[in-house]
C-alpha cells in the first residue's frame, strides 16, 4: 500500500465530515441503519447502534438523513 487514499466522492465524505457525533438514518444496498455517526473515513463510516459499532463502507451507502 503506498499510503494514498483515493476518494471516490469527496462531497459525501465532507457531507458525513458534518454529521460526525449526531444521529442519523443511514439506507445501504443492504438495508438500513439508525444511530450516532461516531467516525467518518474516506472508505468507511462508524454508526454506533444500540450499544455496537457498525462499519459501512461509504460506497454502499444510498442515503443519509439526519435525526432531530
Amino acid at each position: 500500500m503506498n499510503g494514498n487514499w483515493k476518494l471516490s466522492d469527496p462531497y459525501v465524505y465532507e457531507t458525513l465530515k458534518g454529521l460526525q457525533n449526531q444521529s442519523i438514518a443511514v439506507q445501504t444496498i443492504r438495508g438500513s441503519l439508525r444511530g450516532v455517526l461516531k467516525t467518518v473515513m474516506p472508505d468507511h463510516i462508524v454508526v454506533q447502534m444500540g450499544g455496537s459499532p457498525f462499519y459501512v463502507r461509504t460506497e454502499q451507502i444510498i442515503w443519509i438523513q439526519p435525526i432531530k
